[in-house]
């Protein structure tokens, strides 16, 4: 699967909620972790972090939004229930992509979802724990991204492997050739 993505937390209080969540992110292979505003003690979220995520991944504590940078081309999307948020079902995940979900009992910052390229939400009746949502989040960037057997019409596994990847010449395409209205000038040696 090409691209990374990383997950995170804005304003979070439960050290448990953030490792396991950092737990699940680094099952998942995420690229990094973070924290936003969070009282997080690495210390008390080992306690369900059993794999030291943050040992592993890049894990970044930023004090406040303003502090708050990612690498250059991340989306940052905001996972949150709200009426005008994308249903997550919908959603085509972006290549690089930054997660980020609001604390327990609260929702994102208005700041936050400011900052935020997308707002997705989870279909479901009600909030979810935070640990569980991330990783409803992180299967479907997997299975939506990743290069699997399509889902067969009747119950059970695939019926066939997904197709072998065929390696052909380089191609080189220049953008402007669409463009142009006769053929290129090569210059002559």
């Amino acid at each position: 699967m090409r691209g990374y993505f990383a997950i995170g937390v804005e304003g979070i209080s439960k050290a448990m909620n953030v490792g396991s969540l950092f737990r699940t992110a680094h099952a998942f292979d995420a690229s990094f972790v973070f924290t936003v505003a969070a009282n997080y003690s690495r210390g008390e979220g080992g306690k369900s972090d059993t794999s030291d995520a943050p040992g592993h991944v890049p894990f970044y504590s930023f004090p406040d939004i303003a502090s708050m940078t990612l690498p250059k081309g991340c989306s940052l999307v905001g996972v949150e229930l709200t009426d005008d948020a994308v249903e997550l079902p919908s959603f085509r995940h972006p290549a690089q992509a930054a997660y980020v979900m609001g604390p327990e009992r609260g929702s994102l910052s208005p700041e936050m979802t400011k900052k935020c390229e997308f707002v997705v939400k989870i279909p479901t009746r009600f909030c979810v724990n935070v640990g569980v949502a991330g990783a409803i989040i992180m299967y479907d960037r997997v299975v939506s991204l990743g290069q699997f057997p399509r889902r067969p019409i009747s119950p059970g596994g695939p019926a066939e492997a997904p197709p072998e990847h065929v390696f052909g010449e380089q191609k080189i395409r220049n953008k402007m050739e669409k463009f142009r209205d006769t053929p290129p000038i090569l210059e002559e040696d």
